[in-house]
């Protein structure tokens, strides 16, 4: 499998770097799209999530290269993000960080813009695991041809994961299938009559978070911390914390705080 889409002479454009896009994209739009049913303005959300999408790609590159100094010995490879190298956890917490401090400047609720933000990005990672695919990365122990056959995975797929002749596991396809699921019910949850604001962000983190836990287990490339998978650890960190914002959010009025609502005010620049 090629993980080049394009190539004429020296260059080249990378599956990986054209899939990342193509997540960041979708989740770009959806979340001015929602922001915009709800009054916010579209200067306001497109800013932020600008801020959002930069601070947090280079999150994921940094979070990714500090557990894999042991490989960079040219500094500026570093900065070769085409070839893969990108951890979720570390984008997302950057990405978190920014969005909260640019919603205190302007006295908007992050939860609120969380909420809006959440179904679109695990949309974008869905999509994003496909990258892996191609670069031939993100999979799991090995396994057979006839294994794969029974589990009725797509043939190219098969093939896909026949690297050196050795078959493995897809891991980066459960995930993604894991993601696009999440996504489905995210956007049920978000049009329930009585969901409360932060719970789409609570569910997210408590679901993702499972199936990711899981399926770090399967992987043969996980980010190590000692002899802990770094993934499982951030995984459990952030199940409890959308457990917290779940049961926060839980004891408030059966009408109170409504997701539904529209905003207060709307911002203007």
């Amino acid at each position: 499998m090629s993980d080049t889409l394009i190539k004429i002479g020296n260059f080249s454009i990378k599956w990986y770097s054209v899939l990342i896009l193509v997540g960041v994209i979708v989740a770009f739009v959806m979340t001015i799209r929602e922001g915009k049913r709800y009054n916010y303005s579209k200067d306001f959300i497109f800013n932020m999530m600008f801020w959002g999408i930069i601070f947090g790609v280079i999150g994921a590159r940094l979070y990714y290269v500090v557990f894999n100094l042991n490989i960079y010995h040219n500094f500026w490879d570093i900065f070769k993000v085409w070839e893969g190298g990108l951890a979720i956890h570390g984008g997302i917490i950057a990405g978190l960080i920014t969005i909260i401090i640019y919603c205190k400047k302007y006295q908007v609720r992050p939860m609120r813009m969380t909420d809006f933000i959440v179904p679109g990005l695990i949309l974008a990672q869905a999509i994003g695991r496909w990258g892996n695919f191609f670069n031939g990365e993100a999979h799991g122990a090995a396994t057979t041809i006839t294994i794969l056959q029974n589990m009725h995975i797509p043939n190219f797929i098969i093939q896909g994961m026949n690297i050196d002749g050795i078959y493995y596991q897809p891991t980066f396809l459960y995930e993604s299938l894991w993601c696009l699921l999440g996504f489905i019910i995210l956007l049920i949850i978000r049009r329930l009559k009585y969901t409360k604001v932060g719970q789409p962000t609570a569910f997210y983190l408590m679901f993702y978070s499972l199936g990711r836990f899981f399926i770090e287990g399967m992987r043969t490339d996980s980010l190590m911390l000692g002899g802990f998978r770094m993934a499982q650890i951030v995984s459990v960190v952030m199940f409890i914390v959308g457990l917290g914002i779940f049961m926060i959010t839980s004891r408030r009025g059966r009408f109170e705080d409504l997701y539904s609502k529209d905003a207060d005010q709307q911002i203007k620049f």
